[in-house]
């Protein structure tokens, strides 16, 4: 169990966030995605409400959804430059797999939105660490497009569900796998005693 606990230690404290157009094929299998979405589905979850929503986008789908960036971009920003229109078109083509998140959140509940949010991030960041931990880079992205109501509904999120962003996953290229640096932990960490 020792090992195991090392391995786990050492997986979690490599993992880092890989920029979407640095991720290139092969993605992730239906067999690790799905180990990824089960470890997702594990996060705490206070009330037992699993407020997560998890949209796979992979194959054509994703031209389909750079279609969609960039239409509602235009709509939304009409100025928007050349260049980042390209960037918005190019990100869910260069990634093999993206994830559209989003939380179901029951208002009728005595859990707060908040703890169901938080739950939802939980299971994100349970998503990112399985990706990691299988060997793919990951990141989730927010962003106008995210919080962009007619995009979440041509993903098929419904009234009581919101989109959280997306996460994209994919092979790393060889500059990705150095190790990250870490902030002195001394910042953010300090004794309390009453």
């Amino acid at each position: 169990m020792l090992r195991e606990t090392s391995n786990a230690i050492e997986a979690l404290l490599s993992r880092r966030s890989v920029p979407a157009l640095r991720l290139r094929e092969p993605g992730p299998s239906q067999a690790q995605i799905g180990s990824a979405i089960d470890a997702a589905l594990c996060a705490p979850d206070h009330g037992g409400l699993k407020p997560w929503r998890f949209v796979l986008i992979h194959g054509a789908a994703r031209a389909r959804l750079s279609e969609l960036f960039v239409r509602r971009l235009q709509q939304r920003e009409p100025a928007t430059p050349a260049g980042k229109l390209d960037k918005v078109r190019t990100m869910p083509l260069t990634a093999p797999l993206v994830i559209a998140v989003g939380a179901h959140l029951r208002q009728d509940h005595k859990v707060p939105e908040h703890e169901q949010l938080l739950a939802t991030g939980a299971g994100v960041m349970n998503l990112l660490n399985a990706f990691h931990a299988q060997g793919y880079g990951a990141i989730w992205l927010t962003g106008g497009n995210a919080y962009d109501p007619e995009i979440a509904a041509a993903l098929g999120f419904d009234a009581q569900e919101r989109c959280l962003g997306f996460v994209y996953v994919g092979s790393m290229s060889p500059q990705d796998d150095s190790p990250p640096r870490r902030p002195e932990r001394a910042a953010f960490v300090r004794d309390w005693s009453g």
